[in-house]
């Protein structure tokens, strides 16, 4: 192709900065060399079209979760190495920059055994008014590594959700398993606030609240509990979105917090306008059906957001994945757990865990394996509140791409190939294009600051 040679305001055509990350550990962020922009048509195909004039959802955040396995895994290291790995973590210039992390109300499975919620009682004892309750077991593991975080990236954004109300609340008397006691639904709005308030007075703000992770999920062994999409509304409509109402609170309210398989079931929610104008949007997991789901929910109720709040993805076949939440709509992506040891501990609960993206190994030092840094190709580069814009589906399984726009005018195009072979491909912009090739089973950032003079 020739060279543009056409200069803009600044005397120069657009420059394009690339980093590269394998899932076999050899390229882990690595600089690539700069593909050049020039105003030939692309001999390369495909051609991947960016459209900056076309505009979708602004990003909210991108990150992880703070769940107390990690947390205690955390509390393992020396005071260097904990900060050093929480910098990595949170840190936008020294770290990867994750901006939004899920903390848990109470214990979920990963965790070291007893579980507990913040109102614990002998069974046959109820607490209405909670003179019992505390978060004092958070204080171990769990404050400390997330107010660490917060001083080293004040930006972090928190969200919260329970696996469990207390026992004593519960059909069942059990945390695992069973169903939140309509006659305690005025008490569970309460203790929710009375959670927010205390993390609050921590000095951390809760961004947004789930009402119960995985709410169709029923197991007796760890912290569970079953809620049908009209128990939700009801206790959504007539309950903790008047609450929140009265005492000014903040926090937003996302739905669901489940499979992409049951739109049903914020369906049931969002077409009910005494409920929805209560909920800022609806949180999906992985892990089953399919992402499209996420598209379908938002043509349907365009004015809620969607959200992204469960679900490890490894490997190039995993930036694929992200890749397809954020092209559907989604504000967000959290990873699941962040650090277990290398025999995949804490995790008192019966699903299996793989490998996490920082591992803690038996003598003591900490890996970062490739996913940690595949997550960064996306988590270091898109910032709060870019927003995507289109970029043209190539039609290959095995390759995707997205563009966002960040609030500096900066573009940012994300792309993942998951083949075993390198795949060629150019991008096109603004009447301008470069070729690229990307390195088997790899995902890669390309960013470029187009000039106005040259739109």
């Amino acid at each position: 192709m020739d060279t543009y040679d056409r200069p803009g305001r600044d005397g120069a055509v657009p420059s394009v900065d690339v980093t590269m990350s394998s899932e076999d550990g050899a390229l882990c962020m690595a600089a690539a060399p700069s593909p050049q922009f020039t105003a030939a048509e692309p001999a390369t195909t495909p051609v991947i079209d960016v459209d900056l004039g076309w505009r979708a959802q602004a990003i909210l955040g991108l990150g992880a979760s703070f769940d107390h396995a990690t947390c205690e895994n955390l509390a393992r290291l020396s005071e260097e190495l904990r900060e050093d790995v929480v910098e990595r973590l949170v840190s936008p210039t020294l770290g990867i920059g994750m901006n939004l992390m899920r903390v848990c109300i109470g214990t979920s499975d990963f965790a070291s055994r007893p579980y507990y919620t913040y109102n614990d009682l002998p069974p046959g004892m109820t607490d209405p008014n909670l003179a019992n309750f505390s978060i004092e077991a958070d204080r171990e593991h769990v404050l400390p590594v997330i107010r660490l975080a917060r001083a080293i990236n004040p930006d972090l954004l928190l969200f919260a959700s329970p696996w469990s109300p207390p026992a004593w609340m519960k059909t069942t008397g059990r945390l695992g398993g069973g169903a939140l006691h309509r006659r305690w639904y005025a008490a569970y709005a309460r203790y929710l606030l009375a959670f927010l308030r205390a993390y609050e007075a921590e000095g951390l703000p809760i961004h947004a609240l789930t009402l119960q992770n995985e709410p169709r999920m029923v197991d007796p062994d760890y912290p569970t509990t079953r809620w049908s999409g009209e128990e939700q509304r009801d206790f959504i409509r007539d309950h903790l979105g008047p609450l929140f109402e009265r005492e000014g609170v903040g926090t937003r309210i996302w739905c669901w917090d489940h499979n992409w398989n049951n739109l049903k079931f914020p369906t049931t929610i969002l077409a009910d306008p005494d409920a929805a104008r209560y909920v800022d949007g609806t949180a999906f997991h992985l892990y089953e059906g399919r992402v499209e789901a996420q598209s379908a929910l938002h043509d349907r109720f365009p004015e809620r957001s969607v959200y992204f709040t469960e679900g490890s993805v490894f490997g190039a076949h995993g930036a694929l994945e992200i890749i397809r939440i954020l092209r559907n709509w989604s504000r967000s992506y959290s990873a699941w757990v962040v650090m277990l040891d290398e025999h995949r501990r804490p995790n008192s609960g019966p699903h299996d865990a793989s490998q996490t993206p920082v591992e803690l190994l038996d003598d003591g030092t900490v890996r970062y394996n490739p996913d940690y840094f595949i997550y960064g190709q996306f988590m270091k580069v898109i910032g709060r509140d870019a927003v995507r814009v289109a970029s043209s589906d190539p039609g290959i399984r095995t390759f995707g791409t997205v563009a966002v726009v960040n609030p500096d005018g900066e573009v940012v195009l994300v792309a993942a190939n998951a083949r075993r072979h390198r795949q060629r491909f150019a991008v096109r912009c603004d009447g301008l294009a470069f070729e690229a090739e990307l390195p088997p089973r790899t995902a890669a950032t390309y960013r470029w600051r187009p000039d106005p003079a040259l739109r």
